[in-house]
């Protein structure tokens, strides 16, 4: 009796010596100097390389502004891309630190598969988008229709369920990835390719000739799109869903990130928080106080990024909509930094 009770002390001790030495995220990103983030395989607009093979775009400026906050660099991050399939793998295994790629944030996602969306960084929906030349103006016409649809996405459940409530048929070409989904749109494969509202705009900005091609009107899910991390680690949950929260309340206060690059004190006693001019918010996050005006300055405010990546005066064309701030008649919204 007293041998077994000697070595079941010896097992935990050995189990609590193992938690102790493992490293939380924050420490293996601040011992390694750069933040993996893991991205679409490639959606201008959202995330892909430019001529000069550099990332950008809406979903990498969320990655450039954590690693400003956390390392002071927003160039000092390694964009791993992934497909639909790979994402959550990837994520689980720790291949990644976070993930920032146009992903849905859903019940079994954030419970069953023990991830934490930290936010939403765009509120966006199922549509729909076809040749101008199949002559159909609604995707209740669609019947019998091939639809070309990636894999492993909430997309494949909502086109089966909207098919069916709607008493037609269809027949699935799938896809990995948006370049291939892409190529097989443009080969005539397949009369449709339904994914976000968002994504099928940036994909057909890209197209040779866009006009070519028409976005029907349903919209036929709620898709609310954002950063996820591990569950377990909650500090740096809370970093990446802080950062987040920077970027929206910077545009909410009307702070650029010019304005974040030389913070100097204000008249509004957020704004001094916000930017680590008073208060010590940096410290509660185990980072010093000026993380949020580094992670506004790397690519500036929400709007700022919305503007410059997607935002109407792009070629991907969108307008604010659910995006746009509270205030404003959006969805936008952002708990207070106090």
């Amino acid at each position: 009796m007293k041998k077994s009770v000697f070595i079941g002390a010896l097992a935990f001790a050995g189990l609590a010596a193992g938690a102790a030495a493992a490293q939380s995220t924050l420490e293996e990103v601040t011992n390694r100097g750069e933040l993996r983030c893991g991205v679409s395989t490639g959606l201008v607009g959202f995330a892909a390389p430019n001529s000069a093979g550099e990332w950008e775009g809406f979903d990498v400026a969320v990655c450039r502004a954590v690693a400003a906050a956390v390392l002071g660099d927003p160039s000092a991050v390694e964009f791993i891309p992934t497909t639909g399939k790979t994402r959550f793998t990837s994520l689980n295994s720790g291949e990644i630190d976070m993930l920032a790629r146009n992903t849905t944030w859903t019940f079994s996602r954030d419970v069953d598969l023990n991830f934490e969306f930290t936010g939403v960084n765009y509120y966006d929906g199922q549509g729909f988008m076809v040749p101008a030349s199949l002559g159909v103006s609604s995707a209740t016409e669609l019947d019998g229709a091939t639809v070309c649809i990636q894999t492993g996405t909430t997309t494949e459940l909502n086109l089966a369920d909207f098919f069916r409530s709607n008493g037609m048929s269809y027949e699935p070409v799938p896809i990995e990835t948006n370049a291939e989904a892409q190529q097989q749109f443009l080969a005539g494969t397949c009369d449709v390719y339904t994914t976000d509202a968002s994504g099928l705009a940036a994909t057909r900005a890209a197209f040779p000739n866009p006009g070519d091609y028409v976005l029907l009107p349903e919209i036929v899910s709620k898709e609310p799109l954002g950063p996820l991390v591990r569950h377990g680690d909650n500090q740096w949950g809370d970093i990446v869903r802080w950062t987040l929260n920077a970027l929206i309340t910077a545009e909410e206060l009307g702070v650029t990130g010019a304005d974040a690059a030389n913070p100097v004190e204000s008249n509004n006693p957020e704004v001094n928080r916000l930017l680590g001019t008073a208060g010590t918010l940096g410290e509660m996050l185990g980072l010093d106080n000026a993380w949020a005006a580094r992670a506004i300055a790397a690519s500036g405010n929400y709007g700022e990024i919305f503007e410059a990546n997607i935002g109407e005066s792009t070629a991907i064309g969108l307008a604010r909509g659910l995006n746009a701030q509270w205030t404003d008649g959006g969805l936008l919204y952002s708990p207070p930094f106090r």
